[in-house]
């Protein structure tokens, strides 16, 4: 059975379950001896997905996919979210993202900027348009893209030489170190990494009947 079809067999049995759950399946990865499932939240949702509930479909799919038993051998079953920056592989990825900003590497190694980033505007089957930073537009073949992502925007930028409102910048020692009281280590920002779940099937012709 070729990776192909066992990833439309995946997905297939995947997606009935995804629903129930009123969540997408965002992605259906054969990596090595790793299948990797990325669910999501359907587009326009407020929140993303929750521990709780990769958890739990971790669980319908693992005994959903030992029932059918799609994939040949040995497999990690591993369920992921996308994360605040989530890849950008299919042409679906890239027309689900549009409106927010992307990053874009190139196949081609001489490109002069081999690596785009700008507002995805448009995107369809072949291609992905990004308006610039510098105003203008730049349409991208799909099949020039190496590698692409979105870029998770921690809060608009303050203007030069502003502090922004509503804010005073904290005190510090002689030492530099900041004296506000504050945590400014960053360790309570939201991760930009995706939560994920594993389990460890087995081909259903090596189990024992239960």
């Amino acid at each position: 059975m070729s990776a192909s079809t066992e990833i439309d067999r995946v997905h297939a049995l995947v997606a009935p379950i995804a629903a129930d759950l009123q969540l997408d399946v965002y992605d259906v990865e054969r990596r090595g001896a790793t299948m990797r499932i990325t669910l999501d939240t359907p587009p326009g949702s407020e929140g993303g997905i929750t521990l709780d509930s990769l958890s739990l479909a971790t669980r319908l799919i693992s005994r959903e996919l030992d029932h059918e038993d799609p994939v040949a051998g040995h497999y990690t079953l591993e369920v992921t979210s996308p994360g605040l920056e989530r890849p950008l592989r299919t042409p679906a990825h890239f027309q689900r993202e549009v409106g927010k900003t992307i990053t874009a590497r190139l196949r081609d190694p001489q490109a002069d900027p081999r690596r785009v980033q700008g507002v995805l505007t448009a995107a369809d089957e072949r291609s992905a348009t990004l308006l610039l930073d510098d105003g203008t537009e730049r349409t991208l073949a799909l099949d020039d893209i190496d590698k692409s992502r979105t870029v998770f925007e921690w809060g608009p930028k303050p203007k030069p030489g502003k502090q922004p409102s509503g804010k005073k910048t904290p005190a510090k020692n002689a030492s530099g170190k900041n004296t506000s009281g504050k945590n400014t280590s960053g360790k309570n920002q939201p991760s930009t990494k995706p939560a994920t779940t594993t389990s460890n099937p087995e081909s259903n012709k090596e189990k024992q009947p239960s």
